[in-house]
């Protein structure tokens, strides 16, 4: 597996080219699976749809989250074709980070004139916002 700062590069240098060849206006599963086969072509492991659980404090499974995209094991990516990012689509990646102990997500919008991307990372329990 590559450093995750070049993964999530690579990630972003791939939507932004489908962003650019496709344009917006498709549904959000038309670039999800876009995506997932640029990466894989890319030599990259990636999962659909994986699911995340959510316990609760004492340890009960209380449901899943699936998350769009799971590259490498290490990167959630969670796609939306909306107009303009909002604070309940950053919510949802920190849940996915939180619920499922990675470290690292990417929050991707091809619903927008311009390319949205959003880049988020949870270490020990502290999250940060990179762009």
């Amino acid at each position: 597996m590559q450093d995750i700062k070049a993964l999530c590069a690579q990630v972003r240098q791939t939507a932004y080219d489908i962003h650019v060849y496709h344009g917006h206006g498709h549904l959000e599963k038309v670039y999800e699976n876009t995506l997932a086969h640029r990466l894989r072509k890319a030599g990259l492991r990636v999962e659909q749809q994986h699911p995340i659980k959510v316990y609760d404090e004492d340890g009960t499974l209380i449901g899943d989250y699936y998350s769009d995209l799971l590259v490498e094991g290490v990167l959630i990516v969670e796609l939306k074709t909306v107009r303009a990012l909002a604070d309940e689509h950053t919510a949802q990646v920190l849940g996915y980070l939180k619920s499922s102990r990675l470290e690292h997500g990417l929050l991707i919008n091809f619903g927008s004139y311009k390319f949205q991307i959003r880049k988020f990372a949870m270490l020990d329990g502290f999250t940060t916002e990179e762009i």
